[in-house]
């Protein structure tokens, strides 16, 4: 006996490209070029490791699930300046929680927003929407929560934003729980205020919890992207029905750290609180004091972003006469329109040994059309130092000339 909800999920998609990719060999004589996973592979500041040796003696601590009251003033004050938020309406004591990395929260969200029964005089679940293409723990969230997962289609038409607005009344009744990535993952784009205040709106008229992942919200070129909590000050302040997430994975290259925080609704702070008793691993004492330093630290992200942007630079250089390439203002990641994803990852492996994402491995069939809205992508990952994403992109460009 099982939960039955394993049924209903998709085959992972690294999972996925490894069945793909097994069996094929790569050419000899060069070396495999990862590029299909979002993994930093520029290091963290020094500090990191010092305020940890410096911590070590905490090892022996069981952590607090709430964290330390100087992390969530840290993060607090973060959130403070990054957005120009008036003073005082985000309060670490009240309005921040820390988490091990905000990929288990974000997989909580569900527990935290869907009911149990049946919506009234509907024999169908809540509704969770998610934007398609889709990061998965938001479609795994959805099942084991007991919601029918909507993954909305994120097209180039839109800006590569769900229209959720757009929706049937129908389906929106329903909804419980929805999931904007801004900037999104993979295509690196961004809400504007009036898209970002017209889905703030939206939940608060059907009443569904609204989940802003912004874990890439520090990686962009331009305009710094405009965050739910900023938002919500422009809607005077009030915080009801939202919940933005955090991450130092991508903004001080720490995936290894896994911390993170959740802020929003007091409400809902309060409720992911009592979650995070029962179902999480709390964030251990040395890791919240190296946390604490990142959030305070900006000059290594000013660093980090520089780097990003001279990437995406290079990759322009490379790829830019090429059909389907275009550059993103936000995120690492390229999103090109190769026609066909998976053959194309199946060719630059084959033919380059490098790893990339198929499109449609990151996305869900359209629940209205049937149709899988990313199988032209090709999702790159830029992660790594300059000479290496070179000859990376330089592969990658001598199989798609062809």
């Amino acid at each position: 006996m099982r939960n039955p909800a394993f049924d209903e999920l998709a085959v992972y998609p690294f999972w996925r490209l490894a069945k793909l990719l097994e069996g094929v060999p790569k050419p000899e004589g060069i070396d495999e070029i990862a590029l299909q996973i979002g993994e930093p592979k520029i290091p963290p500041p020094d500090f990191v490791a010092e305020i940890i040796a410096e911590n070590a003696g905490k090892w022996g601590n069981y952590p607090p699930h709430p964290g330390t009251a100087t992390y969530r003033t840290a993060c607090a004050n973060w959130l403070t300046r990054r957005y120009e938020l008036p003073k005082g309406m985000i309060d670490g004591e009240r309005n921040v929680l820390p988490c091990a990395g905000t990929k288990e929260a974000l997989f909580h969200m569900g527990l935290l927003a869907v009911p149990r029964d049946r919506p009234t005089g509907n024999q169908k679940p809540y509704a969770v929407l998610v934007p398609n293409p889709v990061y998965q723990v938001y479609y795994g969230a959805a099942v084991f929560s007991g919601g029918e997962p909507y993954p909305i289609a994120a097209p180039a038409s839109n800006n590569f934003m769900p229209d959720y607005a757009g929706l049937d009344p129908g389906i929106l009744e329903r909804t419980a729980l929805v999931y904007l990535c801004n900037p999104s993952n993979p295509q690196g784009a961004s809400g504007s205020m009036d898209y970002l205040v017209k889905l703030i709106d939206l939940a608060r008229q059907h009443d569904f919890i609204l989940v802003f992942d912004e874990c890439y919200s520090e990686i962009y070129r331009g305009d710094p992207p405009i965050g739910g909590l900023q938002v919500c000050a422009k809607l005077g302040g009030d915080l009801s029905n939202v919940v933005v997430l955090h991450s130092l994975s991508k903004r001080s290259s720490a995936p290894g750290l896994r911390c993170g925080f959740v802020a929003g609704d007091p409400n809902l702070i309060d409720a992911y609180r009592t979650i995070r008793s029962y179902a999480s691993v709390a964030v251990p004492l040395p890791l919240l004091a190296a946390g604490e330093a990142l959030w305070n630290d900006e000059a290594h992200v000013d660093i980090n972003r520089a780097h990003y942007a001279d990437l995406f630079d290079i990759a322009e250089s490379i790829l830019g006469h090429i059909p389907g390439f275009s550059s993103p203002p936000g995120g690492f990641y390229l999103w090109l329109d190769v026609g066909d994803g998976e053959a194309a990852a199946l060719q630059l492996w084959r033919e380059a040994a490098v790893k990339c994402m198929p499109g449609g491995y990151m996305a869900q069939n359209d629940p209205f059309t049937g149709e899988n809205p990313a199988a032209r992508y090709l999702r790159v990952c830029l992660v790594h130092d300059k000479p290496t994403a070179q000859e990376a992109l330089e592969r990658i460009a001598s199989v798609l000339e062809t």
